[in-house]
Parts: C-alpha cells; structure tokens; sequence
C-alpha cells in the first residue's frame, strides 16, 4: 500500500502492480472464486490509488503545472469512467459473460490513464515542483491510502475537499465491511 519515496516514485510503483494484478487476471483460466478475488484486489488497489490521488495529486497539478486545471479535470473524468466500471464489476458473478467485456474495458481505461501520467503528467510535476514538495506529496498520498475505502463509491463528488471529509469514513465501512467478509485476503 506504502511503497516509500517521493508522490511519482510511490504512484508509479502503484501502476506496476495494478499492472501484474492485470496480468493476472489475464492468466485466470476460469472464473468463480479465483476471478472473483483478482476483482477484489484490483478494486482495493485502484480505489485507494485514485481517492489519493484525486485528494492530493490533482490539487497539486492545478496549483503547481501551467495549464493544470484542465489536465487534473481530464484525469478525475478518466477516475469517473473506472470507478463506473469497477461499480459494475462489484456486482457482477465472475462467471457471467459479461465480466469478461467489463474486464477489459477496466484494463484498457487503466491502462491508457496510467500511460497519460507517466508520459504527461508526472514530467510536468517533476519540472513544476520542488524535490521536497514532491516528497511531502509522497506522503501525504500514502496516509491517503491507508485510510481510503476499498470500494468504488462513483456517487460521491470527487472534489479534495469532500474526498477528504468523506473518504476516510467509507474507508472505515469498507474495510469493516471487508473484514466480515473477508474480502481482500487472499
């Protein structure tokens, strides 16, 4: 969850496991319980990624990037279509033939999103801010994590200001939640 180093180095380290979690999924031969867990770690990943990111990231690239606003507005919409997705997901019998089409539309808006921060994104930021801005953005991203739900929650404004009011209470249904369930431990 916490990788250590300055925000780009902890959420690139993030996309490189979402990416093997992908790879993964991918090699799954069949679907019931075994999909099913996949789902729900790559959910778990990806919410938490994305409440953090959405929380400090993003305010970070208004202020500090030339021209931030649009591109941070770009990203949250591209958090929207992912979190719609994996809504679906969480409802969805790993065996019915639609989470396979669901999968891969989750893959491919992931994918194209993570390749936009690190070809874009993260070079403007490197080049906009300070080495410690940087690290404290670092951070302030993990402590996000550790607190953000585990669940997609598309209903809820992704604004910093209520992601960070909202998102550590949901983060603490969630993660009861999960641990009634068990869900996430595998």
């Amino acid at each position: 969850m916490g990788h250590g180093g300055n925000v780009i180095e902890e959420l690139t380290t993030d996309h490189r496991e979402v990416e093997e979690m992908f790879g993964r999924i991918r090699a799954t031969t069949g679907g019931g319980q075994e999909l099913r867990d996949l789902i729900d770690e790559v959910t778990i990943e990806l919410v938490r990624h994305s409440v953090a990111e959405e929380q400090y990231l993003y305010p970070a690239v208004r202020e500090h990037v030339p021209g931030g606003g649009p591109l941070a507005d770009k990203e949250l919409q591209d958090h929207e279509r992912v979190e719609e997705i994996l809504k679906e997901l969480e409802g969805a019998d790993p065996d019915d033939p639609r989470t396979g089409p669901l999968l891969q539309r989750l893959m491919a808006e992931v994918t194209e999103h993570v390749r936009d921060e690190e070809d874009h994104l993260f070079p403007m930021l490197r080049q906009s801010c300070s080495a410690e801005a940087l690290d404290d953005l670092g951070d302030k991203i993990r402590r996000a994590k550790s607190m953000a739900p585990t669940r997609p929650h598309p209903s809820t404004p992704s604004t910093p200001a209520a992601s960070k009011l909202l998102a550590p209470g949901a983060g603490l249904v969630d993660r009861a939640r999960d641990f009634v369930t068990g869900r996430g431990k595998s």
